[in-house]
């Protein structure tokens, strides 16, 4: 990536999924490709930082695009100049409201790996009490527990997974 060969490849391999990302979030032509233009600056200004053990070159792209959107939303919506109010609107709830499909999935895949790391019983208490929202008492109940055991449970399940490494 910091060399003109590895920007070039970049350039052949993910050019069109950038654009794609972006024309799906931005909705207009001309604002995705200006994203997808600061997103490579951003990459190559940033490129000596980019670690392979973090993921790979594609995720860190998506990952720069994807701020890049959200600070052009947040721009448009500050100096609306040619869109309505209404417009403003849309963009503002759209696109935080309703992640797409793939950060969606990107993020259960996430998810159901850092809970297999746990051990059934806090994995358990973890899945009934934060994924399903569901009442300390409640969960005690329908496992036969104490509600302190759920509680306990929880909190070292949350301690463990804050202790992983951040690529975990």
């Amino acid at each position: 990536m910091c060399t003109d060969a590895g920007l070039a490849a970049v350039l052949a391999t993910d050019r069109a999924l950038l654009h794609w990302r972006a024309m799906h979030a931005l909705g207009d032509s001309g604002l995705a490709e200006q994203a997808v233009q600061e997103s490579l600056l951003r990459a190559w200004r940033s490129c000596g930082f980019f670690d392979a053990t973090k993921g790979s070159v594609r995720t860190w792209l998506l990952a720069i695009l994807r701020n890049v959107i959200i600070d052009m939303v947040r721009a448009r919506a500050a100096r609306p100049g040619d869109t309505g109010w209404d417009e403003v609107g849309e963009l503002s709830d759209v696109r935080y409201a309703h992640p797409d499909f793939a950060d969606g999935l990107i993020d259960g895949l996430l998810v159901a790996e850092l809970l297999a790391l746990l051990p059934e019983p806090q994995r358990e208490a973890v899945i009934e009490v934060i994924l399903r929202d569901r009442a300390y008492q409640e969960v005690a109940d329908d496992i036969g527990v104490p509600v302190g055991t759920v509680k306990t449970r929880v909190h070292y399940a949350l301690r463990s997974l804050r202790r992983l490494p951040r690529g975990a």
